[in-house]
């Protein structure tokens, strides 16, 4: 059943109160970039995908995502969670011993909705563009989604993975870019710059949109639309999407610091107090 954009906020809340419980309960995982990526998760699974139960790691005739940037697990798991692949009360292993739930997604350990291993930034476009190509030749009519940080665009991998989708046409394709400016070492600016991000993408062959308002949950609908409206033209598409790291959380936005560190007992209850829900459903 196709949720309400009230529905679909109330659960981008409950998320964010998942992401922060599961990497302060272990003292350790990447807080910032799942709350600034909420939005994106939200409107992919309760608006984009077309999926199905049981899951199925071939996934024909289904749409398929890869999370190219794994460190962000802990928003991946709040969304898979939410959405049914798996119990919502296995959250509270996230990052354990023996756990399916570990710091970067793995395939080895069976968990529902992980089609890929990633950690190992700038390979996720490479994947998806493989997935994509080899649904074009079993006549899968069905679409092919990645994610990827703003800082991996620094590894060269990816620049490759560009310029072949466009050589090879690979338009059953929509990549996007978490554009928020901030990396582990600091801004994305001072530690290599992507200069004209748009014009490079541009120059590489591939149709760019661009969303300012990345954490509006109806503008990324609105923009993952006109993305999909894009597809089957000869090129594939990708979307620059301006987020906030930290989002939700006044003392986390604004900075790279909280790119992989937990908060305190403090800091958690200070910043639950700003997630609030007229019905919680904490794990």
């Amino acid at each position: 059943m196709s949720k309400s954009i009230t529905e679909l906020t109330t659960l981008s809340t409950q998320i964010r109160r998942d992401i922060l419980r599961m990497v302060h309960a272990v003292n350790s995982g990447h807080p910032g970039g799942s709350l600034g990526c909420v939005e994106f998760f939200v409107a992919l699974y309760g608006k984009m995908l077309n999926y199905q139960f049981p899951f199925s790691m071939d996934g024909k005739n289904e749409d398929h995502f890869y999370l190219s940037n794994g460190h962000i697990s802990p928003v991946f798991y709040g969304t898979l969670a939410r959405f049914g692949f798996f119990p919502v009360a296995e959250l509270a292993t996230f990052r354990k011993l023996n756990s399916r739930l570990q710091g970067h997604p793995t395939t080895h350990e069976h968990l529902e909705g992980i089609r890929m291993s990633s950690g190992s930034l700038g390979q996720g476009l490479s994947v998806g563009i493989g997935v994509a190509l080899a649904k074009k030749l079993n006549g899968d009519k069905s679409l092919v989604y990645t994610l990827h940080g703003d800082g991996e665009l620094q590894e060269g991998q990816i620049w490759e993975a560009l310029m072949f989708a466009s050589a090879k046409k690979v338009d059953n394709l929509i990549a996007t870019i978490d554009y928020n400016g901030r990396q582990i070492d600091g801004d994305t600016d001072d530690v290599l710059s992507l200069g004209d991000l748009h014009a490079k993408l541009e120059a590489f062959g591939w149709e760019v949109l661009e969303e300012k308002n990345g954490n509006n949950l109806e503008a990324v609908i609105a923009i993952l639309e006109h993305a999909k409206s894009k597809t089957g033209n000869g090129k594939p598409v990708v979307i620059i999407l301006h987020t906030e790291m930290g989002q939700g959380v006044d003392f986390m936005m604004g900075s790279h610091s909280w790119h992989g560190k937990a908060p305190n007992d403090e800091q958690l209850q200070k910043a639950l107090s700003q997630l609030q829900l007229d019905e919680v459903t904490d794990y």
